[in-house]
């Protein structure tokens, strides 16, 4: 007389450890993004505002030193060349963000001198650089 046969159990794949895996693989690259990007702004203190947002990360940066001088991607620049040296550095035909850091202590006319040339060039969409409280 013969038992009858168990039934045989599929083989099965256990995906937990898989997972655990790739999330903590992740979560490192993440971290070490984080680390990676660097500031192209002169040093200058910001001024607060409650509603700042986060932009994506740019190129061009235009920073307004406390003493008023201008620098494009830390390079010192005078205002009549601004507006042709952020054109040369936006492709044709695609927009960029320009990152003004102008600090607290600047007369407020020379950001409005400054944001006024960079609404003529084409594609440069303005964001004006921000600390939160």
């Amino acid at each position: 007389m013969r038992l009858p046969s168990e039934p045989d159990v599929p083989p099965q794949i256990n995906i937990v450890p898989m997972i655990d895996v790739i999330f903590a693989i992740l979560t490192f690259f993440i971290l070490s993004s984080l680390y990676l990007t660097s500031s192209q702004g002169l040093p200058v203190n910001l001024p607060k505002a409650a509603t700042a947002q986060a932009q994506s990360s740019t190129r061009i940066t235009i920073t307004i030193d406390p003493q008023g001088q201008i620098a494009l991607n830390r390079q010192a620049i005078p205002l009549d060349a601004l507006e042709v040296g952020v054109r040369n550095l936006i492709p044709s035909g695609q927009e960029s963000i320009v990152v003004l850091n102008a600090d607290e202590n600047v007369r407020h006319g020379q950001v409005v001198q400054v944001m006024d040339s960079l609404r003529r060039v084409p594609g440069a969409r303005l964001a004006i650089a921000t600390q939160r409280p």
